[in-house]
């Protein structure tokens, strides 16, 4: 599993000019599934993303979580993130996972994180839509969980 982390003082999805997800202070996170990836990709990203040091403390250094802050998570689905373009001028996707098999990961991704007791809002798998955000800082982290970087 794939991630682009992005520190946000808000962000928002909108699908069809509605609204449907929405956070405030915390992060901003895009999701891609690959083929073959289990339960442990699943759980390296559970784990990773709201224990992520990148929140600061008192003397202005990165050394807090979401979880110490009590920030909130938008997490969006983006097959795009698995694109290899390293062939040419246009993206291969052959490595994203099909629907079938990336749904139940992500949404299983953002069950955990609802059960750490984080406030987490989506957009809609496989949908159009246009997410906006305020970045802070700008801080924005990119997570494999192959560990490809």
């Amino acid at each position: 599993m794939r991630a682009v982390v992005q520190r946000v003082k808000e962000s928002s999805v909108t699908i069809d000019g509605q609204v449907v997800g929405k956070c405030g202070q915390g992060l901003m996170v895009l999701i891609g599934v690959e083929v073959g990836d289990t339960d442990k990709d699943l759980a390296y990203l559970a784990d990773k993303v709201p224990n992520l040091r990148i929140f600061e403390d008192d003397a202005g250094k990165m050394n807090r979580s979401l979880l110490d802050i009590g920030g909130q998570i938008l997490a969006i689905s983006q097959f795009t993130l698995l694109g290899d373009a390293r062939g040419g001028r246009r993206p291969s996707f052959i490595t994203a996972a099909r629907p079938d098999t990336a749904v139940p990961l992500y949404e299983a991704l953002v069950e955990k994180w609802r059960g750490m007791g984080i406030h987490v809002e989506t957009g809609v798998f496989g949908a159009d839509m246009q997410v906006a955000l305020i970045n802070d800082g700008p801080v924005t982290i990119l997570l494999d969980s192959h560990r490809l970087f």
